[in-house]
């Protein structure tokens, strides 16, 4: 899934755009309205995350014409400007959602998801990898066309891996993800959740491996020959 973040400051564009690519999504970045809409004119997205103020002026002016280009993008305004005020236009003129600054990167990214599984958006792409497709709107999950069913953890830890398919899953980020900041979580829980999983996978005949760097984390690919 790929995110347009429109951010005229260097440095929160960077964490930003950081904090989204660790959690699965493609980011692409715009500093301007004029900038936006050139984005949009030439790239599909799933989810626009837009500043206000910016170089060439209120970002939400760019919002009718992201729409008029793509018209069921995802849009969510990611701004300093926090008074009820600004949070009611915003809503008003048309985005989805409304984050305002400072945010903690977990509620940013979770909210982008529920923004994204929303009704009435795109339809989200099911992740192939493998015999295994993952639904990101509905979280089923196939194999070979049938329908398989996970235990919650499975479920989640499967999730993480498959948006980021064929890239490393830091470790932190899944431990993030899996067990939601548990405290009562030993340092291994990671470890055997995967190894559970892994052979969940292997039974089911899911044509995927789970390769582990050691260290550093995770990555869900599909199954050499």
């Amino acid at each position: 899934m790929r995110i347009l973040l429109v951010e005229d400051e260097l440095e929160a564009a960077r964490l930003i755009a950081s904090l989204i690519g660790a959690a699965g999504f493609l980011v692409d970045r715009a500093s301007s309205i004029a900038a936006t809409r050139a984005a949009v004119a030439r790239t599909a997205y799933d989810l626009v995350l837009l500043d206000r103020r910016l170089p060439d002026g209120d970002g939400l002016s760019a919002l009718t014409h992201v729409r008029a280009a793509q018209p069921g993008v995802r849009v969510m305004m990611l701004t300093a400007m926090d008074s009820l005020d600004d949070k009611v236009s915003g809503l008003d003129d048309g985005a989805d959602d409304y984050v305002t600054k400072p945010f903690q990167g977990e509620e940013l990214v979770a909210r982008i998801r529920a923004c994204l599984r929303r009704a009435g958006g795109p339809r989200l792409a099911p992740i192939r990898v493998g015999a295994l497709s993952f639904d990101p709107a509905t979280r089923e999950v196939t194999i070979e066309g049938k329908t398989v069913a996970l235990h919650r953890r499975e479920l989640d830890l499967l999730e993480a891996l498959a948006r980021r398919a064929s890239r490393v899953a830091p470790r932190e980020i899944l431990f993030e993800e899996v067990f939601a900041k548990r405290f009562d979580v030993q340092d291994n829980a990671l470890d055997t959740a995967v190894s559970r999983l892994r052979r969940r996978l292997e039974t089911l005949g899911a044509g995927v491996s789970v390769h582990t760097l050691r260290g550093v984390g995770y990555m869900l690919t599909e199954q050499a020959d």
